[in-house]
């Protein structure tokens, strides 16, 4: 679940889309998400892919943060 809106709120900003996605993950483990809190949250996910091979990601980075 993505709980700032993911690309569909942010568009697709190149390069900064992981960058995002950490940020928003730090803050829900620090619970200062707001209204966008994730009660109780202490492990949380982001996985990326970027760049074009055929019809697949030519790089992915899985994230994986704990509070």
């Amino acid at each position: 679940m993505n709980t700032s809106g993911g690309l569909l709120r942010k568009g697709h900003p190149v390069g900064a889309t992981g960058l995002a996605q950490v940020v928003e993950l730090t803050m829900q483990l620090q619970g200062r998400a707001g209204q966008r809190q994730v009660e109780g949250a202490r492990t949380a996910l982001a996985q990326n892919g970027g760049g074009k091979k055929g019809n697949d990601a030519a790089a992915m980075l899985v994230t994986v943060l704990q509070s």
